[in-house]
């Protein structure tokens, strides 16, 4: 089995930041595909917010574009959101996600985190 294991929300002001973390664990992992975040907030979809393909450029949602910052730790199979310039309309539960992790020998699809709050608030 495999889990990925979110860390870092929190209640902050509008206007300021937040770093959150998501590391995956378990078994022998070889490698992760692409992993990202989404968030929901309470009546909404859960949407993405930003993606980042093994060796490749980042995606974004067009609301946090130039805001939020994507990045990963490929060998510590890690994946962080830098979240600056928070806004109210930014809260959420925020989950880490990876579409496939390979493993020795099995590989895993379609994995979550457990979420993480969010909340932006004076």
């Amino acid at each position: 089995q495999v889990q990925l294991v979110e860390s870092g929300g929190g209640l902050v002001q509008p206007g300021g930041s937040l770093k959150l973390s998501c590391v995956a664990s378990g078994r022998s992992i070889f490698s992760i595909y692409t992993m990202g975040w989404y968030r929901q907030a309470p009546g909404k979809q859960r949407e993405l917010v930003a993606s980042m393909p093994y060796g490749r450029t980042a995606n974004y949602a067009d609301s946090v574009k130039d805001r939020f910052f994507i990045s990963r730790d490929h060998a510590n199979h890690s994946v962080y959101l830098q979240m600056n310039s928070l806004r109210p309309e930014d809260t959420a539960t925020y989950y880490c996600h990876a579409d496939k992790i390979i493993t020795t020998p099995t590989a895993y699809n379609d994995i979550w985190g457990q979420g993480t709050q969010v909340t932006v608030s004076s």
